[in-house]
């Protein structure tokens, strides 16, 4: 905690199993790693920073937290929420996320990555982002506090017809408009690979995510690889096409208000790959 001694903040964002051998403390942290106290965010005694990698075990942890707490949001706008027990998730890719027990996996206020978190006397904790927009949260009670270490995750495995999906439509990119073109398989982004990356016939950017069955979890996937490339100033603006066996009405809905493209792909015609009759909506 932040008693009389200064806080100095971590960047989570740099707590990655993938890249383990150039974690590092925040350039802020430097000439001052004797006297600091790490945030509580990070477990167990203070590691130099050339001992990070010997010792990543110990940092790269998801925190979570359960407590009674007021949260406001302060950047380009405000949102206030009264107090209540809640969910703080502190997840090791640099995201915190404010969850109730409603909502599905929806937070009801998050920061996504990179941000840092410092805690404050009061006891507040503030989460800031590189824009200096800040979740401030009130800490009244804390019922529940642990750390786990989730190890490297094996990412999402297709099923064998989402697969070959994927390579068919990979292979015959042009089902998707007239002058369309691969740019590229399994695009890896910071949240998982997206299906297919493409460009348009006016060389635009168009993420395509291919599921078997087309339901609205597809669509809020798409979505947020779709948040996450148009933050890259080579790839953006980037598009969105959701290509399914067969698409849920609410999914298409969904998809509509995202300003999402649906495409209808018919598997037994694509692998016989002589007919052109595919649904476009």
């Amino acid at each position: 905690m932040a008693g009389s001694r200064p806080l100095c903040r971590v960047n989570l964002s740099s707590m990655r199993p993938s890249r383990c051998a150039k974690l590092c403390w925040d350039d802020r942290l430097d000439g001052c790693l004797d006297d600091m106290v790490a945030p509580s965010l990070i477990r167990g005694p203070l590691i130099p920073s050339h001992t990070l990698c010997d010792e990543a075990s110990k940092v790269m942890r998801v925190r979570l937290v359960i407590a009674q707490c007021t949260v406001d949001y302060v950047g380009r706008l405000t949102a206030h929420l009264p107090s209540a027990r809640r969910l703080l998730l502190f997840k090791a890719d640099g995201s915190v996320s404010v969850h109730a027990d409603d909502r599905a996996y929806k937070p009801l206020n998050w920061m996504s990555p990179p941000c840092w978190l410092t805690e404050e006397p009061g006891p507040i904790w503030v989460v800031e982002n590189k824009a200096g927009e800040q979740l401030r949260i009130t800490v009244e009670a804390v019922e529940h506090d642990s750390s786990h270490d989730l190890g490297v995750d094996p990412g999402l495995v297709k099923d064998g017809v989402e697969a070959h999906l994927q390579a068919l439509l990979a292979e015959h990119v042009g089902l998707l408009g007239d002058g369309y073109t691969l740019v590229r398989r399994e695009y890896m982004t910071a949240i998982g690979p997206v299906d297919l990356l493409c460009r348009d016939e006016n060389g635009g950017s168009v993420a395509v995510e291919i599921k078997r069955r087309g339901e609205i979890d597809g669509v809020e996937q798409l979505t947020r690889y779709l948040e996450l490339l148009n933050r890259d100033t080579v790839l953006a603006p980037v598009k969105g096409v959701f290509a399914a066996q067969q698409i849920k009405p609410q999914a298409r809905t969904l998809a509509a208000d995202r300003g999402i493209r649906c495409l209808t792909l018919d598997y037994d015609k694509m692998r016989g790959m002589d007919s052109d009759e595919y649904r476009l909506f």
